[in-house]
């Protein structure tokens, strides 16, 4: 508390410059990080989605191919990998 006074009983004015500059900061890091927050959410429920639309996709050629006796859909895919190339 010694430090904050001078030697009449006032605060010395070269903290409050700091310390508002302080709480601006935090407020802004503060805004950031909600902002940030906000973005990550909907990231979150778009790859949700998507994931769910791939399942979905997933599961209906199993459920035709279980129909027609047909095993092929995991060597479906890993053909259209091999002629897509690794630069596509």
């Amino acid at each position: 508390m010694a430090a904050q006074q001078n030697g009449n009983g006032q605060k010395k004015p070269t903290g409050d410059p700091d310390l508002a500059q302080a709480f601006q900061d935090l407020a802004r890091g503060e805004q950031t990080a909600a902002a940030l927050e906000n973005h990550l959410d909907k990231i979150e429920k778009q790859i949700e989605a998507l994931l769910a639309a791939a399942d979905e996709a997933r599961e209906s050629p199993k459920q035709q191919g279980d129909a027609g006796g047909s095993s092929q859909g995991g060597q479906g895919s890993s053909s259209t990998e091999a002629s897509q190339g690794p630069g596509s």
